[in-house]
């Protein structure tokens, strides 16, 4: 006799996504021997994103809209709302979705094979990237896992993610736990791979992708390829947003590492020259790992604060 499916909650934030919500609604629907229910937090929008939902759950079983709650300002928060409100205690995986990417019809199924056969706790994959001029890319994120790689980079794009019930049980707890200042934390996904990773959870890279990831002008983080987007990480890096996050999770997770305290960041020479003599430790992809040197070397030699 077959196993039952495996029940999954697709947990789906959306802001202004009325152009894409219903392609990607459907290839969720679509999902291939796996039981699916789709909960979805809109933040307040001025499209009609929210009246669609509404006539959309209630033509689906197996669709909530969950009450409005906002505004969140934000993917990160939507989703730390979506994981407080729903009840996931009944679910065996808890999946994210982004509301503009076509999912492939064996996505959770591909996911859920590969936990159960790892025995891991979280999965993510690559996707491809597709443009409205038809361009297309694979985006690779399965590079090996490395010591601190959680506390600096999430493990792919957070549309890709799966965790199972032991997980989401858990990362839901630690964000009640810390609800005030979790709203600081600028990105769900990068989080929830900081968490599992740090608690002893395995997690899972696959580099086979499960989805077509839309790129488009009002993506809240896209791909990073091409000058433009490239300058802009940069920025981000440099003006102290990406280091300010890192120690936020650090902090909110308790996370003990060799390159900052729990109370406060060393900007000291020392400890920016010690986080670029191990940034092998700290980025999976090659690139990556030469970019974060070269800003700890400028730091270690500009930044006295």
């Amino acid at each position: 006799m077959a196993a039952a499916p495996a029940k999954v909650a697709v947990l789906l934030a959306a802001y202004n996504g009325r152009e894409w919500i219903e392609a990607q609604l459907a290839s969720i629907q679509a999902q291939v021997r796996v039981d699916v229910d789709i909960y979805i937090s809109v933040d307040p929008s001025t499209d009609g994103t929210e009246v669609w939902c509404a006539e959309y759950a209630l033509a689906h079983s197996n669709v909530v809209l969950l009450p409005p709650s906002g505004p969140f300002k934000g993917a990160s928060r939507n989703f730390f709302r979506l994981i407080r409100d729903v009840d996931l205690s009944t679910y065996d995986y808890v999946a994210f979705s982004d509301q503009d990417d076509l999912w492939y019809a064996d996505k959770l199924e591909r996911a859920v094979t590969a936990l159960r056969d790892s025995q891991a706790d979280g999965y993510s994959s690559n996707v491809v990237a597709f443009w409205k001029n038809g361009r297309r890319l694979l985006v690779n994120k399965a590079q090996p896992q490395v010591r601190w790689d959680h506390l600096f980079e999430a493990a792919g794009p957070g549309c890709t993610y799966v965790l199972s019930q032991a997980l989401a049980s858990a990362f839901k707890a630690k964000i009640l736990s810390c609800w005030d200042a979790a709203q600081g934390v600028d990105l769900h996904d990068w989080f929830c791979y900081a968490f599992a990773r740090s608690q002893g959870y395995r997690w899972m890279i696959d580099p086979e992708p499960g989805l077509d990831y839309r790129q488009h002008e009002r993506n809240q983080v896209g791909v990073n390829n091409g000058v433009a987007s490239a300058l802009a990480r940069w920025r981000k890096i440099t003006d102290g947003w990406w280091f300010s996050q890192v120690w936020l999770t650090a902090s909110l997770l308790e996370i003990a590492n060799p390159f900052m305290g729990l109370d406060g960041y060393h900007g000291k020479a020392f400890a920016w020259l010690k986080m670029a003599c191990n940034s092998t430790k700290c980025r999976r992809r090659t690139r990556d790992r030469a970019v974060l040197s070269l800003i700890c070397l400028y730091k270690a030699a500009f930044d006295r604060r």
